[in-house]
């Protein structure tokens, strides 16, 4: 089975040993080019201490230079990578994963992070160890590097419209989810925000809800902003780069409509004279409808960030706006990360004209249903997507995209099957100018996919 998943290679300890990652730094080190040093950063999960010593020797092991970041998240290590101008970046974070879980991310030295075909030469070279092995004397060596949150913040602030949001004074309502992006709530105290904090304190085991920042794991922040008349709440994962919102009504707000406000902005804002939205098959039809007012158009993807960010370097300038439906942001302005703080502050900014309920209320109304089918192997996962695609050919009236999975786009809705890359499951995701024909269209390409794999 591949190392290389989605974004990276993700496993617990047995299966994520230090020796594997000090075999994929190495590798690393010797894909990447040129003299610069390897940036590197962990997020506080119990393991990452150990993984990072681990890629810290083997990228050293095979002649790289390493720029140590530390404890930071992953959409400012990023950053950091950009602003240093080092030869590549690897992160050790398992982002929205429960605790015992770990991975390394990999990002090139454009700043796109590394997709599991580009990955594919980095494995082969850490399975055969047949990367570069330095003599004694020509190891790495390793600089640390502090501050970098506050070089972010720095960034941040001076992208932003400090004086109209500091005039506001919003409160807001913070779930840090004992994670990194702690390590910048300063950013929103410096913008003269009043800072309700939820689960403050970093920490690996994730005791004040789990790392993925779902509806059902936010419910405390839902009552805090209620009960505290705030202007809105964000909460993110344990590395930062996804980001959800709640109104102020205390009303939850998924990912793709999060995505959809700023990517509406981005392009309002944009003097660009071609226009592009990069985001994924599997994000809500709101984020097209919102943008193409403003003649933009909206470019799909595979899921994963690999994929937006090689994508959005393809396009360049005209990209103005890019995300996932699971509250991944990017403002390719700022950075090519999918970047929660700088979109959470953004969203600061947008609350400063509007209240949130209201931007969310101007977005092209859709509804969603969907589902998880457990499936025996990949063998099955392939009769699924078989029989999907043949399914989909015979539905007349719409348009077939096979990107990712199995997606069919009709006037009123649309709906996709894909195999999971790293559990044996099928996702079944439906969306519909009606809650009523979202559940059908689920329903329907469900019961294709349930027969082909029993």
């Amino acid at each position: 089975m591949a190392l290389f998943g989605t974004n990276g290679v993700r496993g617990k300890l047995d299966a994520l040993t230090p020796l594997l990652a000090f075999d994929l730094a190495s590798a690393f080190a010797t894909w990447t080019s040129g003299a610069a040093p390897v940036a590197l950063a962990q997020d506080m999960r119990l393991t990452s201490p150990l993984l990072a010593s681990s890629v810290r020797a083997g990228l050293a092991a095979a002649g790289k230079d390493v720029l140590d970041l530390g404890t930071c998240s992953s959409p400012v290590a990023e950053f950091s990578h950009h602003a240093a101008k080092t030869s590549g970046l690897m992160i050790v974070t398992a982002s929205h994963n429960a605790p015992e879980w770990n991975a390394l991310k990999f990002v090139d030295e454009k700043g796109a992070a590394v997709s599991s075909e580009r990955g594919a030469a980095i494995e082969k070279a850490a399975v055969g160890k047949s990367y570069k092995q330095a003599a004694y004397d020509k190891v790495g060596k390793i600089t640390e590097k502090k501050d970098v949150a506050l070089e972010h913040e720095k960034a941040a602030l001076a992208a932003l419209d400090t004086a109209k949001i500091k005039k506001r004074r919003l409160r807001i309502a913070l779930d840090f989810g004992n994670g990194t992006s702690s390590l910048s709530s300063s950013l929103f105290s410096s913008l003269g925000c009043e800072v309700i904090a939820l689960n403050e304190k970093m920490d690996g085991t994730f005791p004040g809800r789990p790392s993925e920042p779902s509806e059902a794991n936010v419910q405390q922040l839902l009552k805090t902003v209620r009960s505290s008349s705030a202007d809105f709440g964000a909460a993110w994962d344990g590395d930062s780069d996804r980001v959800v919102f709640v109104d102020e009504k205390g009303n939850w707000i998924v990912g793709d409509k999060g995505f959809a406000i700023s990517a509406k902005a981005a392009c309002a804002a944009s003097k660009q004279k071609e226009k592009s939205v990069v985001t994924t098959v599997a994000t809500s039809r709101c984020v097209e409808e919102a943008c193409t007012p403003f003649g933009a158009k909206t470019i799909y993807t595979k899921v994963g960030a690999p994929y937006l960010s090689e994508k959005m370097l393809e396009l360049g300038a005209s990209a103005v706006s890019g995300g996932e439906e699971v509250g991944g942001i990017i403002w390719p302005s700022f950075s090519l990360a999918k970047d929660g703080i700088f979109a959470a502050a953004k969203i600061a900014e947008m609350v400063c004209d509007k209240k949130l309920s209201e931007l969310v209320a101007e977005l092209p109304a859709y509804y969603n249903s969907k589902t998880v089918l457990q499936v025996k192997d990949n063998t099955a996962k392939q009769k699924g997507l078989a029989a999907a695609k043949q399914h989909a050919d015979g539905m007349r009236s719409g348009k077939l995209l096979l990107i990712d999975g199995v997606r069919i786009d009709f006037d009123d809705g649309w709906a996709i099957v894909r195999a999971s890359g790293t559990e044996n499951v099928m996702r079944i995701f439906a969306e519909g100018k009606a809650q009523k024909r979202a559940e059908g269209l689920m329903k329907e390409m469900a019961d294709v996919v349930k027969e082909a794999v029993t």
